[in-house]
């Protein structure tokens, strides 16, 4: 029942984050002092995940920049009394075994996730979206995930929260067969965004799955969907056909980064959470008039 490697899909083009992905990941898009990212992969290591796969598209290249150990720099940093700086980056780099697979075309997430077929082999694995971002006490999501993993038996687990009616639709949304305790649910079905009228429930897939090896086989076999695209909740019906499929209600709170106005609000929140910044930033905003 071990999960150690987490794959994380990052190859996407960035297009609603123009002009700065014409340059910059996406995902390395800096919340406060770090990139968006990175909070994701921190909140894999809460989990005792070892192995993160990033799921690149090629000249991603600041990624790995990022997660790459810069001897050099470091020397640099301590030679100017720096060494605090020096300690930090080095500990990025090391903080993981970081695996790096470019995705060649665009064929949608289930395509995505597919690529890490050869690094994961026969491994239990978390896939987390590269934009969603959460904070949260006590347990990361990904480790609730985990839990809940463990205690199904290893049968896939689709992580999510419960989303406001009109929202449902920009989600999977989790048809119920029974509910098994207050966060675990045994689903009868996916739509992925449905229409308001024909939504099953409002809890919504909400970027964070667990799933044993037979996902690949399924991926293997999964045409194109919507979009033309290898579609993750189209290979993850396939896989209900023939064994149980849960969903997992998950505690913490979400941004979704990959939205401009997810992503203001991940910085605002994220700052007022340090120590450092919280009171200047509530005198900055209690200045404002609105």
């Amino acid at each position: 029942m071990n999960v150690k490697y987490a794959v994380i899909p990052c190859a996407g083009k960035g297009t609603r984050f123009l002009p700065i992905t014409k340059g910059v990941a996406k995902e390395m898009c800096p919340i406060v002092d770090r990139p968006t990212l990175d909070y994701i992969v921190e909140e894999c290591l809460d989990a005792g995940i070892t192995d993160i796969v990033f799921i690149i598209s090629e000249g991603k290249d600041d990624i790995k920049k990022y997660y790459s150990l810069d001897e050099e720099y470091e020397k640099d940093l301590i030679d100017h009394g720096k060494k605090d700086f020096a300690d930090l980056i080095h500990k990025i780099a090391t903080k993981a075994n970081f695996h790096y697979v470019i995705q060649h075309e665009q064929l949608g997430l289930g395509h995505a996730v597919l690529q890490a077929k050869d690094v994961i082999k026969d491994n239990n694995f978390v896939v987390c979206c590269g934009d969603d971002i959460c904070t949260y006490q006590g347990d990361s999501p990904v480790k609730q995930l985990v839990k809940a993993f463990e205690k199904v038996g290893g049968k896939t687990i689709v992580g999510g929260q419960k989303v406001k009616h009109e929202n449902i639709v920009k989600y999977g949304a989790m048809g119920v067969q029974k509910q098994l305790d207050e966060k675990t649910y045994l689903l009868s079905h996916i739509v992925e965004k449905p229409k308001l009228e024909e939504a099953p429930s409002d809890l919504a897939s909400l970027g964070k799955w667990v799933f044993n090896s037979k996902i690949f086989e399924e991926l293997d076999h999964t045409p194109k969907g919507a979009g033309g695209e290898i579609q993750l909740t189209d290979a993850i019906a396939q896989i209900m056909k023939k064994e149980e499929v849960y969903y997992y209600d998950f505690d913490g709170k979400r941004y979704d980064c990959g939205d401009k106005l997810g992503y203001l609000e991940a910085i605002i929140d994220v700052a007022l959470s340090r120590d450092e910044f919280r009171e200047g930033l509530i005198r900055h905003i209690k200045s404002l008039k609105f």
